[in-house]
């Protein structure tokens, strides 16, 4: 197997080039709600985490909006510095974004003054994940290491069909998922 950060090169590609390949109006339609069987493990009162999605990462934004309407408190991932630890903060505005400023990534991410929260169930963004719910993300481990703090919260990934490989190469560091969501299947519960 590869190293992972010759893979993470490898997938980053892939991914650009698959969520490319979809077209705008076909992508404004997916992501929009979660799947039936994933919302009977979600608690009516959970708080949901969830991150702002860059250029071709799975999109987070209807979930938030989805979530939001159903009443649920939404929290972002917020960073103070490249190398900070991640918290989630409260994202108050999930259809204006209007509580979102640019944080150390270039990501957008809920003001400074925005609650810290501990969400119950967290979308992850990933690179690539395998049938089992192992997830390579972008290298900086933050929600690893967010993920071994809070082992009771459900840990869900949002994927593009085209990001499923095989196998990964995986360090005890690295946290599985309960789930993973693309647009055409439900992987797991695991």
């Amino acid at each position: 197997m590869t190293d992972k950060a010759s893979l993470r090169k490898q997938l980053r590609k892939a991914r650009h080039d698959h969520a490319a390949s979809i077209p705008e109006n076909v992508r404004a339609l997916l992501f929009k709600h979660p799947p039936a069987p994933l919302m009977e493990l979600v608690s009516a009162d959970a708080i949901i985490g969830l991150y702002h999605a860059a250029a071709s990462e799975a999109p987070a934004s209807g979930y938030a909006r989805f979530f939001s309407e159903a009443g649920h408190t939404i929290a972002l991932p917020a960073l103070t510095a490249d190398n900070a630890q991640m918290v989630f903060a409260e994202h108050t505005d999930p259809f204006g974004e209007t509580d979102l400023v640019d944080g150390p990534f270039g990501v957008q991410q809920p003001d400074t003054s925005a609650a810290v929260l501990v969400p119950d169930v967290v979308f992850t963004p990933l690179l690539g994940f395998t049938e089992d719910g192992e997830r390579l993300g972008q290298g900086g481990g933050h929600f690893d290491r967010w993920l071994a703090k809070h082992t009771d919260a459900l840990a869900i990934g949002l994927a593009w069909d085209g990001q499923l490989v095989a196998s990964l190469p995986t360090e005890p560091h690295d946290m599985p998922l309960s789930a993973v969501v693309t647009p055409t299947r439900l992987y797991g519960p695991f």
